[in-house]
């Protein structure tokens, strides 16, 4: 195993690892540990260049603490990718290679599923390190986290409705799902049992009529979904989708989406505000998943009824969120990032660091 540190500027350490005999090439960002080790998640993506991988774990990493923060819990931000394939044949391998750098890491990175990573995978990298979270059920963990996050989303849906309408109830409403996977889907299934209404899309068709069968929900073409007529869109798939390109197209009142990272530049949030557009940032309202693992981490193992019960308290967050951008005239954003802020400088200062 080659192990190399690199220098970035923010992070406390950055780590790119290459195994060829095990067809193995992967970073680790730890990006802060103020309050808590770093905890983010394993993707495994053919990546076309290593610097789309590196760029990938810096800005997930980073958004990692600031969700971390900004939900309150006692961890920092990190992430981790694997350059392959998680189709082939070669997964276990690299698998054991990835959880070698992260044991070697002492503790200060904890991973968990992600694109290409499932909770047995999970499983199987415990062979080689203590530090992952996400585990099944049969294991201790809190099993799969999209429910805990489309829980998160539908519950800030209301407080933006509310802020919006004066009205947070789900009825008669209509929202827009781009992305059903495992929290979109999951996240369309509560929306049409509290009675809205809701048009869906994705770029694997199977997803799409998935959806249409078991929720009955009306599907569009992925190219079209953004720029739907409705009260909220929810990005739940890739990010960087509300842009400079894509902001003046939208139809709606409100972005409220699990997908990380929605913003393509941070400029982008000052634009949905001058639309009248109300933004609720991704790394609060999409924490859902990353609290459930977190109370797997605590001393008293994992407790399903604590951790809806803090996932409901998302809506608390964002509420004041909210309320600090009306008084200072700030975005959404900004506000949200500036609370995550004063949380990890209340530590620092407490600390004398």
């Amino acid at each position: 195993m080659r192990i190399q540190n690199l220098a970035v500027d923010g992070f406390e350490r950055v780590v790119r690892a290459e195994d060829p005999a095990r067809g193995f090439l992967g970073f680790v960002a730890v990006h802060d540990t103020t309050l808590g080790p770093a905890l983010g998640g394993l993707r495994m993506w053919p990546y076309a260049q290593e610097r789309d991988a590196l760029a990938d774990v810096l800005r997930l990493a980073e958004a990692m603490t600031w969700k971390a923060a900004a939900a309150g819990l006692p961890l920092g931000g990190g992430k981790a990718a694997v350059l392959a394939d998680a189709r082939d044949g070669g997964k276990p391998a690299r698998l054991a290679a990835m959880a070698e750098v992260i044991e070697m890491l002492g503790g200060a990175y904890i991973t968990a599923e992600d694109v290409g990573v499932n909770a047995e995978d999970l499983t199987a990298m415990r062979a080689h390190t203590a530090h992952v979270a996400g585990l099944p059920r049969s294991e201790g963990g809190g099993g799969d986290p999209s429910p805990f996050t489309a829980l998160g989303v539908l519950e800030s849906m209301k407080v933006c409705l509310a802020e919006v309408f004066g009205d947070p109830a789900i009825k008669g409403r209509r929202f827009a799902i781009q992305g059903l996977g495992n929290v979109g889907a999951q996240l369309a299934r509560r929306l049409v049992e509290a009675g809205g209404s809701v048009v869906g899309a994705d770029l694997r068709p199977e997803k799409a009529a998935a959806g249409a069968k078991a929720l009955g929900i009306a599907i569009v073409d992925p190219d079209r979904i953004l720029y739907e007529s409705c009260d909220v869109l929810a990005p739940c798939a890739l990010g960087a989708v509300l842009s400079e390109e894509s902001i003046p197209g939208l139809k709606t009142a409100i972005v409220a989406g699990s997908a990380n990272n929605q913003l393509a530049r941070p400029r982008d949030a000052a634009r949905l505000k001058e639309r009248g557009i109300l933004y609720a940032p991704d790394f609060v309202i999409n924490a859902g998943g990353l609290i459930n693992i977190a109370v797997e981490t605590e001393p008293a193992g994992y407790r399903e009824e604590e951790a809806v019960r803090r996932v409901t308290a998302i809506a608390e967050t964002l509420k004041q969120i909210l309320a600090r951008a009306r008084e200072t005239g700030t975005t959404p954003q900004r506000a949200a990032i500036a609370l995550a802020e004063e949380r990890i400088g209340q530590v620092r200062a407490a600390n004398h660091i």
